[in-house]
């Protein structure tokens, strides 16, 4: 396994000056995920792919396009996924990382009544079918992932409703951050080891839990938690372990850091994160 990087994070800086700084200060870092739309700003991507051909002029591999957004209700973001999907194919990349979508309301958090119908109405109207076409339309490229990234407010959150939209194609994967399921109380060990050989990537992002608001507003309370640096809540020890369960799983791919935390600058907090993340993969 190797520590990677979701170049988003370094968005204030060109492609060529965001190569230059992870050479300078992350010699061990050669694998990229790249944003190319959704919810990315795209900073390194271009529809003419000189983002490709300098990645690998300098000695990096790319190793996912990223265009996480909510393609089930977002017309741009549908096209942008099956534009990376068919990008994908041509650059030979074999992982797409991206979100299930949904509306936020047939997600499957509430309980009023009637809300488990309109669910299920929903998925059997909209979810399945349109992650069928997707999956069918990724076939096409030999060898291509497409990895869901599980969040809350999608229709795809957690290892359930994974198992179900799996079931839709053998080629949707997970993209397994274990981010999303520290706040939720999620056992991300536990994940990796009931989905196995579904988890097709993997994110590295903490999570930082305010525990007396946490105790008081509980975890639907967005202000109760914020995405952290790796190690800011969860120390090495837990990393490795997490290193292991994926090994055990039989996943030999990238950890690739993904910045979003607010309170520390952008270089510090990945060079911190590598530091966490290589010492775990010794």
């Amino acid at each position: 396994m190797r520590v990677g990087l979701f170049t988003d994070g370094l968005g204030h800086l060109s492609l060529s000056d965001a190569l230059d700084w992870i050479e300078r200060e992350l010699p061990a870092v050669r694998d990229l995920e790249i944003g190319t739309g959704g919810y990315s700003a795209a900073p390194h991507f271009d529809r003419e792919r000189q983002f490709a051909a300098e990645i690998e002029r300098r000695g990096f591999r790319l190793t996912a396009l990223n265009v996480s957004g909510n393609p089930l209700e977002n017309t741009m973001h549908d096209t942008a996924l099956r534009h990376t999907i068919e990008l994908a194919g041509e650059l030979g990349v074999d992982r797409v990382v991206c979100m299930s979508g949904g509306r936020a309301e047939l997600s499957g958090g509430a309980w009023f009544p009637g809300v488990e119908d309109a669910v299920e109405g929903y998925w059997q109207e909209r979810v399945q079918p349109y992650w069928r076409e997707i999956s069918e339309l990724a076939a096409r490229q030999p060898g291509l992932r497409v990895c869901f990234e599980l969040e809350p407010g999608a229709a795809v959150y957690n290892t359930s409703t994974f198992e179900r939209v799996a079931g839709v194609g053998s080629n949707l994967d997970v993209n397994l951050d274990p981010s999303h399921f520290f706040w939720q109380s999620i056992d991300s060990l536990a994940v990796i080891g009931r989905l196995g050989g579904r988890v097709g990537f993997a994110h590295g992002k903490d999570t930082v839990v305010d525990a007396a608001r946490f105790a008081l507003d509980g975890a639907l309370d967005r202000r109760a938690w914020r995405y952290a640096t790796v190690g800011d809540a969860h120390d090495g020890t837990w990393w490795r372990s997490f290193v292991v369960a994926l090994q055990t799983a039989g996943y030999d791919r990238v950890v690739s850091i993904e910045y979003e935390d607010d309170l520390v600058p952008a270089t510090e907090s990945i060079a911190r994160a590598a530091r966490v993340l290589e010492g775990a993969l010794a």
